[in-house]
Formats: structure tokens, C-alpha cells, sequence
């Protein structure tokens, strides 16, 4: 062999090697490539957010496929920086949403709760109570949440005409009950702002089924709402089938309240039947309801 042709094996051995080297070198850095990021969660301060966050409980988190919260608020049309007005929040279900998601987004929420004194109900009370602890334990989860009182002679739930939106979440019937259905619209009315929205959520009575003017069994008519609202003022805007449920019968022993989640299994105020059978009201779920939204007159 050549003097010229031994210098050719060489470089060329030489070439291969160095390509052999480079592919090492590049298998090696696919190896250490970081790992993709695992998913984030809903973007800080979003509906989405409020509605996944941790602070909320896994009884509450469960009803969730029943309740729609975030479609339900989406229909109604809540913004981040509103000023809302729940009426009656009860043990604060849908408050473990609004106050963080309004608190975020520089908005300003009003808790129009049970009414308090020497002759009110312990019960309401202490759950009104419960309600305010939770919330003064962590503000800066909450914020300021501003608490006011919906009753029989109570005054106004918010100052007048300051609300973008008012909530009622399924309490109309305990309203008419009391004789407080007309006083609630007209309440929510004096609340809201011109152009401001009325959302309501409401167990629903058969149409062809006639109205219990105390709504003993928990369930009323869609008209009724619709006459109780224009009556008020309000005009009707849109309805949406988000919370129907058409197993539900509306025929059971105890009214809605055989339903989950509260499962009545005798009368109100008595001590529940061990031996009732639960499995046919399980099945059904939680009750069929109305969404219906309202808009005060510019």
C-alpha cells in the first residue's frame, strides 16, 4: 500500500470515528432531555379554579355532576370583578365558589344569610355562624366577605342599585313558605343595578300540577317564578336545562327532600326510619330544576 492510500485509511477511520462519537454524544443527551411538565392545573383566579380548588370538601366536590356550577354560573353570566348577592347561602356550597373566584377577580361579594336575634331559629344560627367562621379563618382565600340578613323585616341585602347579579339558589319554595316570595324578588330588585341579572335555581313542579301556595313539597312551577319575577319588575331573559333531571318523579314520600342530598327518611323534624329503603331515591339523584335568568330594565 501507498504512503498516499495509508494516509486515506487513516483519515477516513479517523472520520468514522469521530461520527461514531457524535452519535454517542447525541443518544446521551436524549436520555438527559428533561421530562416533559406534568400538566397544570385551571389557570389562578378562573371559574375553573374556584370550582377544582382544594379548599372546597369531597362531599361537596360529589354533587358537583348534579349542581353544574360552572355551567350554571357561566348561563347567568358572572364576571371576576361583579358585586353579587346570594341570598340564604345556607352551609355556603356554592359560597366555597363564588368567595375565592370574586375575592380573586376584584369583585365583592354580599351573603344575604338567616335572619338573627332573640327569636330566630338556632338552627339558622349556628349556621350562619359556622358560615362566618370558616370565612374569617382564611381572608386571604375569601377576602372581605360582606354579610347582611334576608327575612321577614329585614332592610336591604346590599346598597341599592349596586349589584351586578343576585342568586337564588333553590330556596324560593321555603320563601313561599313563609310568605317571603314576594319580598325576596322585590329585595333583589332594589339591589341590583339597571341592566343588572337575577339568577335563579329552583325545584320544578310538573306545569300541569296544581301550585301549593306554601310549596309544602319543595317544588314549584316555572311560570309561577315567571310571574313572581315580572311582577317584581324583572324581565325574563333565557332559560337553560342544565339542572333538569327527568328521573326525577316529584311524587315522593317526604317532597324533595327524600332526595339526595338531605335524604329524608320520615317527616321533617322526626327522628328518620332506619328501615326506609333508599335505593329507588338514590337512583333518581337530586331533583329536577328550573335555571331561569332575569334581567332588571336598564
Amino acid at each position: 500500500m501507498s504512503e498516499r492510500s495509508t494516509r486515506r485509511a487513516v483519515l477516513a477511520g479517523a472520520c468514522m470515528a469521530a461520527f461514531a462519537g457524535l452519535a454517542a454524544c447525541g443518544k446521551k443527551e436524549d436520555k438527559a432531555a428533561p421530562t416533559p411538565e406534568a400538566p397544570k392545573g385551571p389557570p389562578e383566579g378562573s371559574l375553573e379554579w374556584a370550582v377544582a380548588g382544594a379548599w372546597r370538601s369531597a362531599a361537596d366536590k360529589a354533587r358537583d355532576p348534579w349542581r353544574h356550577p360552572i355551567e350554571t354560573l357561566r348561563f347567568f353570566g358572572l364576571q371576576p370583578k361583579m358585586t353579587v348577592v346570594d341570598f340564604w347561602p345556607g352551609s355556603g356550597w356554592y359560597t366555597e365558589i363564588l368567595a375565592p373566584y370574586l375575592n380573586k377577580g376584584g369583585g365583592t361579594l354580599y351573603l344575604a344569610g338567616f335572619v338573627e336575634g332573640a327569636a330566630a331559629d338556632p338552627a339558622q344560627i349556628a349556621i350562619n355562624n359556622a358560615l362566618k367562621a370558616r370565612l374569617e379563618a382564611d381572608k386571604k382565600l375569601y377576602g372581605q366577605v360582606q354579610f347582611s340578613a334576608f327575612g321577614p323585616a329585614t332592610g336591604p341585602v346590599a346598597p341599592a342599585g349596586t349589584a351586578d347579579m343576585v342568586l337564588f339558589m333553590r330556596y324560593i319554595h321555603a320563601w313561599m313558605a313563609a310568605g317571603l316570595a314576594e319580598k325576596a324578588f322585590a329585595d333583589a330588585y332594589a339591589a341590583l343595578r339597571p341592566g343588572g341579572i337575577l339568577g335563579v335555581e329552583q325545584h320544578r313542579l310538573q306545569p300541569d300540577e296544581d301550585q301549593d301556595p306554601a310549596a309544602a313539597n319543595g317544588y314549584v312551577q316555572e311560570s309561577f317564578v315567571k310571574q313572581l319575577a315580572a311582577e317584581a319588575g324583572f324581565t325574563f331573559v333565557e332559560a337553560s336545562e342544565i339542572n333538569a333531571n327527568p328521573a326525577d318523579t316529584k311524587d315522593h314520600p317526604f317532597g324533595v327532600e327524600t332526595l339526595p342530598p338531605t335524604r329524608l327518611s320520615a317527616p321533617a323534624g322526626q327522628v328518620g326510619d332506619p328501615a326506609f329503603d333508599r335505593s329507588k331515591f338514590e337512583a333518581i339523584g337530586e331533583s329536577d330544576r328550573m335555571t331561569l335568568k332575569f334581567r332588571k330594565p336598564e
